[in-house]
C-alpha cells in the first residue's frame, strides 16, 4: 500500500496521521512546501520519501511539479486530513490513478452552498441560504433570509472571517472587512446548541463515531476575548437528545456519497427538539478534538484512521469511559507571557483527570486569538461523569489565568 501524504507536517496534527499510516504497514511519500529538514522528528520518520514544492496552495503548479518529479509512479491512495488541501488530494488522485473521493466529489464538502444544496434537494434540514459573490448579494440575501444572518466564507474553515449579523447597519459595518473573501454563505442563523458529529468511515459506513458540545458556539467564543472556550466529547453518545443529530448525520453522508475516511459535521439542536445542520468536511476536526476521541475510549483514532483508508478495516476496540473536556486559554494582555495563575492549584485539585497540559510556557510570545482556537494553549481533562467534567472545565475556565505584557 503506497500512500501520498500532502503536508505531513503541518499543522500539528499532520504528524501523527503520517505516523497512522507508518504503524499500520503503509509506504509514506510526503509533499510539502517545508524543506524536510524542518518537518517534526514524528513525520520524518514515518516517510519512506519526501518532495518539496514550491507552494502546496498553487495547484496547478504542484500538480506539474510533481508530475515531473514522480513521473509514473502509482499511488494506492492520496490523503490530506486537513481542509486546505482536500481539493488537491482529490486533484492527484485523478493524476495518480489513487482510489478515494474525486474532484467533483469533494467539491460539496468544500463549497458550503453546493453542499446545502445537495441537501435540501434530498429534504435534509438545513439553515435558509443563498450565495453571494458582491456587496449587493449580500444584501439581497439578507433581505430574503431575515436578520438575524450569518455570513461566512464559501470556503472556510473554522469560525474565521464569520459574522452574526442583527441589523442592516451592522451588515454595513461588516462589508469591508468581507472584500478579502471572494464569494461568501449569507445563512439563516439557527438559536440552539451547536455539536459536533465526527466519524471514521468504510466505503460509506461509519464504523466509529464521536459527538462533542461546543461551550459556547464558536462563533460567539470567537467574538469575545474573555471566554475560555471548551470543546465536549461526550461519553453517551446514545443520549436520546443526541438521536436526531446523529440520525441526520447519517443522511448527509449518504447524500453526499463519502467513502472511507473521517467527517467532521456540526449541527444545532433547537430549543424545540427541532435538529439543522451547520456544516460538514471530508477531513478530521482540528483543535485537537481527535485526541479527544482518543483519551475518551483509550484508542488510537490516528491509526484507526489509517487502517480504514488503507485496508478497508476500524480495528480500534472501542470501549467509552469518558467524557473528555478541551478548555482553551487566552491569555490578558499583549507581548509575552509573564505570568500564569491557579494552575498548580488545578492540577493539585484535578490529579489524573488532566491528561494534557499544553499552555503556553513562561517567555513564549503570545498568539493571535481571532486566528486560532488554539489560542494560548490548553487544558484537556476527562471524568466518566457529565456533570462532573463539565465543573471541572468551567473551574478551569474561571480560576486560571495566563497574563502577557
Amino acid at each position: 500500500m503506497k500512500v501520498l501524504m500532502i503536508s505531513p507536517g503541518y499543522p500539528a496534527e499532520m504528524p501523527l496521521f503520517t505516523r497512522g499510516l507508518a504503524e499500520v504497514g503503509a509506504t509514506v511519500v510526503g509533499v510539502g512546501d517545508q524543506p524536510l529538514h524542518a518537518l517534526p522528528a514524528m513525520a520524518r520518520d514515518s516517510l519512506a520519501a519526501y518532495f518539496q514544492v514550491k507552494s502546496l496552495w498553487d495547484e496547478r503548479a504542484t500538480v506539474a511539479e510533481l508530475t515531473a518529479k514522480l513521473g509514473d509512479m502509482a499511488f494506492d491512495r492520496v490523503e490530506c486530513p486537513w481542509e486546505p488541501g482536500v481539493l488537491l488530494a482529490a486533484t492527484l488522485r485523478g493524476v495518480f490513478g489513487a482510489k478515494g473521493l474525486s474532484r467533483a466529489a469533494t467539491l460539496p464538502f468544500r463549497d458550503k452552498e453546493l453542499m446545502k444544496v445537495a441537501l435540501d434537494e434530498a429534504g435534509l434540514r438545513t439553515p435558509r441560504h443563498q450565495r453571494a459573490r458582491t456587496e449587493e448579494e449580500v444584501r439581497a440575501a439578507a433581505e430574503a433570509i431575515g436578520f438575524p444572518i450569518i455570513v461566512k466564507p464559501i470556503d472556510g474553515a473554522g469560525s474565521a472571517d464569520t459574522y452574526r449579523i442583527e441589523t442592516q447597519a451592522e451588515l454595513e459595518r461588516v462589508l469591508p472587512r468581507l472584500v478579502h473573501v471572494p464569494q461568501v454563505s449569507v445563512e439563516e442563523f439557527v438559536d440552539g446548541e451547536e455539536y459536533t458529529y465526527d466519524t471514521i468511515c468504510v466505503d460509506g459506513e461509519v464504523r466509529f463515531h464521536s459527538v462533542a458540545l461546543y461551550r459556547p458556539r464558536p462563533l460567539v467564543a470567537r467574538s469575545n476575548e474573555w471566554i475560555s472556550p471548551q470543546v465536549v466529547a461526550l461519553r453517551d453518545v446514545d443520549a436520546p437528545e443526541l438521536a436526531d443529530g446523529i440520525a441526520l448525520g447519517q443522511a448527509v453522508l449518504d447524500t453526499l456519497g463519502f467513502e472511507s475516511g473521517f467527517t467532521h459535521m456540526e449541527w444545532y439542536r433547537k430549543s424545540d427538539g427541532e435538529v439543522v445542520f451547520g456544516e460538514i468536511g471530508c477531513r478530521p476536526p482540528g483543535a485537537r478534538q481527535v485526541d479527544q476521541m482518543n483519551f475518551a475510549c483509550d484508542i488510537d483514532t490516528f491509526r484507526g484512521w489509517a487502517d480504514a483508508v488503507c485496508f478497508g478495516r476500524f480495528e480500534e476496540k472501542v470501549e467509552r469511559k469518558y467524557n473528555v473536556a478541551t478548555i482553551f486559554k487566552r491569555a490578558q494582555g499583549n507581548g509575552r507571557i509573564w505570568r500564569i495563575d491557579g494552575l498548580d492549584r488545578l492540577l493539585r485539585r484535578f490529579g489524573p483527570a488532566v491528561v494534557a497540559n499544553e499552555l503556553l510556557p513562561i517567555g513564549a510570545q503570545r498568539r493571535d486569538w481571532l486566528h486560532t482556537l488554539v489560542s494560548d494553549g490548553y487544558i484537556m481533562l476527562r471524568h466518566p461523569d457529565l456533570e462532573t467534567t463539565l465543573q471541572m472545565a468551567d473551574e478551569v475556565g474561571s480560576d486560571l489565568r495566563l497574563f502577557a505584557r
